[in-house]
């Protein structure tokens, strides 16, 4: 396991867990701890499917945390919990992130 860590505005990758800041109304932080995720999966943002999004979601599958700089982004992370609701994070850096998740959490990146 890794012992480095990454950290931007709202997303943190801890020894533990990625903390997703802005996940809960109005600015509750989210604790994931590695061992909760399942897999992990890049997917390219446009317009029509997230990029446009501040927060929340117009598909119940997925919840996007609070990141209002989303629309100059165009790579997000979906993590899978095993539940219904799948977390929706665009960190600054996504390869430093899903590399850290990738590693700690002992998955295989899907795109």
């Amino acid at each position: 396991m890794s012992s480095s860590s990454y950290r931007d505005r709202w997303i943190e990758c801890t020894p533990d867990a990625v903390r997703i800041r802005g996940y809960y109304f109005p600015w509750g932080t989210k604790t994931v701890p590695y061992r909760s995720i399942r897999a992990i999966r890049q997917v390219t943002m446009g317009p029509a499917n997230g990029q446009a999004r501040l927060w929340g979601t117009a598909n119940p599958r997925y919840w996007a945390s609070l990141d209002p700089g989303r629309a100059g982004k165009d790579t997000a992370l979906v993590l899978d919990l095993g539940k219904f609701v799948r977390p929706f994070i665009t960190p600054d850096d996504p390869a430093a992130v899903a590399a850290l998740i990738c590693d700690r959490a002992d998955l295989v990146l899907s795109r």
